[in-house]
């Protein structure tokens, strides 16, 4: 395993750290500015912030040129995670589309679909959304049941989709649906690409706990959906999503990394800073197992981050090892969110403003953690596929 980066790559954080620097507006690191904003203009800044990004040169990082991204190695496309991060570069509103749906549409797109879809997403100009589960297919995804039927010149589609993240803000969404109800479960699937503004297409939003909406159910009656909208061959779906999938679960979590330990400091601030049986918090005996509990997870994070960096740079396939990622970043999040509510105790449950507006980011971190380990493969999902096509154990 390398533990280091190269001149090259240091070379780039460089220059990527100065730009960031230059270009990041100082009042987006004040405390408290962006829970002041209304939700949409946030979005809406977000989204600028993202088009600019990319007219400088800065977006699809690991992208081939040929696609407008820079071509560049899998060690920089980590340190761009890890100095966005550390630069406190708001999350990407169009998360669905970067991670999954630009390179799938490089691996089975058209020409025409790579000409219209890929420049779009780069510079922001199309948010997707993802509709995976259903109310009856959650992480047994093959018993979908949304099906579109074959018109002639084109597809019928009626179903619904749930936790769809960005249902409300997405302009397109790439869904899985049935197009032969008589073939096995995995067969019989196809990738649509749907305009959600299209006749018969409702979103409808979910409210989290946390007090926001970033996921909604989507429900298609009737929606007409030309036959060019697929991605892949027809009834080869089951296919394209994995291969969607792996484009997340295969990549490094050191972005995830370097958040979560900013986040462990600042939780270990707030214990230095509160009373516990009248000594700081910091001193209780269990807490402070706690603390050091929860960074030698986020160490081993690291570690793993940088051993699944180092086989994608030697070109290995990692296969079902990328379950190993997703369950460990997902977890130690968790813990950590857990670990915030033990010291602050029940302010840490405590709310301002209407509709949760008033969040601490560490409380509103904490509550997000929760679905970490459900959406994206649950930890369940992922701890079967490790013991089965990892370790080979039986079923």
């Amino acid at each position: 395993m390398d533990l280091s980066y190269n001149a090259e790559d240091e070379q780039f954080r460089s220059e990527l750290r100065g730009w960031l620097e230059a270009n990041i507006p100082r009042e987006w690191s004040r405390p408290g500015f962006w829970s002041s904003l209304d939700r949409e203009e946030a979005f809406a800044l977000r989204r600028d912030w993202e088009a600019r990004k990319a007219e400088a040169g800065w977006a699809g990082i690991s992208w081939p040129t040929e696609y407008g991204g820079r071509g560049g190695t899998p060690a920089q496309k980590a340190i761009y995670d890890e100095e966005t991060v550390r630069a406190s570069v708001p999350y990407t509103v169009n998360p669905l589309g970067l991670t999954f749906l630009a390179p799938s549409v490089m691996v089975f797109g058209t020409e025409e679909q790579k000409k219209t879809i890929i420049p779009d997403l780069l510079f922001n100009r199309v948010i997707w959304c993802q509709g995976f589960s259903e109310p009856g297919a959650g992480s047994d995804l093959a018993a979908l049941s949304t099906r579109a039927e074959d018109q002639g010149d084109h597809w019928l589609v009626n179903g619904q989709k749930v936790w769809t993240t960005n249902a409300m803000h997405g302009d397109w969404i790439f869904t899985l649906v049935r197009t032969n109800p008589d073939a096995p479960r995995h067969a019989g699937i196809s990738m649509l690409l749907i305009d959600m503004h299209a006749e018969g297409v409702e979103a409808r939003p979910l409210k989290q706990m946390s007090g926001e909406s970033e996921f909604g159910e989507v429900f298609f009656t009737d929606v007409r959906v030309p036959k060019s909208s697929i991605l892949g061959p027809v009834d080869k779906g089951w296919e394209v999503a994995m291969v969607l999938l792996s484009f997340e679960r295969g990549s490094s979590a050191m972005g995830q990394y370097t958040g979560f330990r900013r986040e462990l400091d600042q939780v270990a601030a707030l214990a230095k800073g509160r009373e516990r049986f009248g000594k700081p918090a910091a001193e209780d005996p269990q807490l402070r197992q706690k603390l050091g509990a929860s960074l030698v997870e986020l160490e081993l994070l690291k570690l793993h981050s940088l051993h699944i960096l180092t086989a994608v740079e030697q070109g290995r396939e990692l296969g079902f090892e990328a379950s190993m990622t997703k369950l460990q970043w997902s977890e130690a999040h968790q813990d950590l969110g857990e670990l915030f509510l033990d010291v602050a105790e029940l302010s840490g449950q405590e709310t301002t403003g209407e509709d949760f507006a008033g969040l601490d980011p560490l409380q509103h971190s904490a509550l997000w953690s929760r679905s970490e380990t459900i959406w994206g493969g649950s930890s369940q999902v992922q701890r079967n596929v490790v013991a089965e096509r990892v370790l080979g154990l039986p079923r």
